[in-house]
């Protein structure tokens, strides 16, 4: 399985939410299909955590593409973004869905939602900031294989809801 490089995060943030679709996440010793995305960019978007400006939290936003950007909500979910497009210009996917692959290659379990796919893997703010494209056991693989998909808004958000940023997988 190729590893990808920070060339495909360093893409269009709409682009990169398309094509994360039928990619393996890697953490430690798990993987998953990526079956939903989210994307999230710029400061027009209300939704982004980036919206208002540069602060402590988001400064990974505005970093190199390719890096964890791993957050807390409701004080107990954690969900892994992942950033993309230029330094500077503030933008990530969030990883929405994943389906787990066994030891064998099969697939197995489905998680569906953010909060689930970190507390199921164990990834927490720990794994903030991680170079994913240069590490060896949390990254994004790719084995050629893509998924007819859906868009449709984003979920989970109160504004910014008119924009088609979310990509299912139709599995």
């Amino acid at each position: 399985m190729k590893k990808l490089k920070s060339s495909f995060f360093k893409q269009p943030t709409l682009l990169v939410a398309e094509e994360l679709l039928g990619k393996i996440l890697v953490f430690k010793n798990h993987k998953g299909t990526i079956t939903e995305t989210e994307a999230y960019m710029g400061f027009d978007d209300p939704a982004s955590h980036a919206f208002k400006g540069e602060t402590p939290r988001t400064k990974l936003m505005f970093g190199k593409p390719g890096f964890s950007y791993v957050y807390l909500i409701y004080g107990m979910y954690h969900c892994l973004n992942i950033v993309t497009e230029k330094a500077g210009f503030p933008a990530a996917v969030l990883i929405r869905g994943i389906k787990l692959l066994d030891a064998t290659g099969e697939p197995g379990l489905h998680l569906n939602g953010p909060g689930k796919i970190c507390r199921h893997l164990n990834i927490t703010k720990a794994h903030n900031g991680l170079n994913m494209t240069s590490s060896d056991d949390f990254y994004v693989g790719c084995i050629n294989q893509t998924l007819p998909f859906s868009r449709t808004p984003r979920i989970g958000i109160k504004v910014g809801t008119d924009k088609l940023w979310r990509f299912v997988a139709k599995t």
